[in-house]
């Protein structure tokens, strides 16, 4: 079997280092890959958001299964598209893809299936939102409405710091045209975590939690990122599994009274306190860098897995797990996520341990291996426990080197 896998980050290098592993699977394409997936597939000249290319790609090379990474192509409708020429395509097709969308769209089927999540309202102009404010104690969170790469999401722990996040997102239109729209939320407390689920036919089937670090600096400080560690498994006490499975079954239930038809991946973010969870926030796609985290613990084929969501015939079984824990340390390009450089020359990564796995989130390879993003190789470790996997992946990174290279050192410490 062909598979194309559509993105160029460590999500997408995860998702095609665990779908090699499967017996079907002969042939793995990226579109576009990075420096460390042509090590094992084919990576296309082919840009993540030309669906038309990336149509008659895999319509002229009868592609068995096309595996969707990003959610810029997920909301412009990649899946409908791939569908009426009968391809098969793991993704959410674009009405049910709104929900990354349009934040606002996600908040308002929140808050109509009765969903635990923050007070909220939204607004479309900056005098309107600044007035808002009122409704509002501190801190609060702004946000963009539209897809900002991890990035339309500002905390603010004063008015002054409120009203500075409006008028960059409407007058300096720091997101453009996806911050046209502003959701103004209650600052939510506890701890986060991420749950990504498989949706077949609307029935959600959580996989494994995972811990994010998302601000740049140690101790939770500083701007949000994309994700700069995570790891795997998060335990829950019993009362925490019934009230996420009683949100699971009405994120389903709303579903069905939309009339939507949801296939493939959910990922739900949520703030816990006191067992009690709220959802922070939908996204469509897999997580990254929760993917690098999950693939090399998931233990069953994911080829297999993939299909068997797509056809509606997914059962809580077929869904296996290694009993170890994994644990990613993302190296990233100095100055991120504000500015940056790329270019750099990477070394070292002759010298990682052999059970190490290093996902190439921003690379790019001519005679060597360069730095080519914000987040540039996700440095991944199995365990028995957190504290082995902390420790090898830590002993590792240190082991690696460009010119500007941060990492957080706190990863997996609490």
């Amino acid at each position: 079997m062909k598979v194309l896998v559509i993105g160029n980050g460590g999500r997408e290098h995860a998702l095609a280092w665990k779908l090699k592993e499967s017996k079907s699977v002969d042939k793995i394409y990226m579109a576009r890959g990075n420096g460390g997936t042509e090590d094992f597939c084919e990576n296309l000249d082919i840009d993540p958001t030309d669906i038309e290319k990336l149509l008659a790609f895999a319509v002229e090379n009868k592609i068995d299964l096309t595996v969707v990474g990003p959610e810029d192509p997920l909301c412009a409708g990649i899946v409908d598209a791939f569908n009426e020429k009968g391809l098969r395509v793991f993704g959410p097709n674009k009405a049910c893809a709104r929900f990354e969308k349009s934040k606002e769209f996600t908040k308002i089927f929140l808050e109509k299936y009765s969903i635990p999540t923050a007070k909220y309202k939204s607004f479309e102009s900056y005098d309107h939102a600044e007035k808002g404010l009122e409704e509002f104690s501190y801190p609060l969170v702004v946000k963009a409405d539209g897809l900002c790469f991890g990035k339309g999401v500002i905390i603010c722990r004063d008015r002054d710091e409120a009203v500075d996040a409006l008028e960059k997102i409407f007058k300096d239109k720091i997101f453009g045209d996806q911050g046209n729209t502003v959701v103004i939320e209650e600052f939510l407390t506890g701890e986060e975590a991420s749950v990504l689920c498989l949706v077949s036919n609307n029935k959600l089937f959580p996989l494994e939690r995972a811990k994010d670090h998302k601000q740049i600096f140690d101790g939770d400080k500083g701007p949000n990122t994309g994700g700069v560690g995570t790891y795997s498994p998060v335990s829950a006490s019993p009362k925490l599994e019934k009230n996420l499975e009683k949100i699971y079954k009405q994120i389903e239930d709303g579903l069905n009274k939309e009339g939507l038809h949801y296939s493939g991946i959910l990922f739900v973010g949520f703030m816990i306190e006191d067992d009690m969870p709220k959802v922070l926030e939908f996204n469509v796609r897999f997580g990254d860098p929760e993917t690098e985290v999950l693939m090399p613990r998931l233990d069953v084929d994911l080829y297999e897995l993939l299909n068997k969501t797509i056809d509606g015939k997914l059962e809580r079984d077929d869904i296996r797990w290694k009993d170890e824990t994994c644990l990613t340390v993302i190296m990233c390009s100095g100055g991120y996520p504000g500015s940056y450089e790329k270019g750099k020359l990477i070394e070292g990564l002759d010298k990682v341990d052999k059970d190490i796995i290093v996902f190439h989130n921003g690379t790019k390879k001519t005679d060597d291996l360069y730095t080519n993003g914000g987040r540039v190789l996700s440095i991944t470790a199995l365990g028995k426990n957190l504290e082995e996997a902390r420790k090898k992946a830590y002993d590792n990174v240190e082991r690696i080197s460009f010119e500007g290279a941060y990492y957080r050192k706190d990863i997996g410490s609490k």
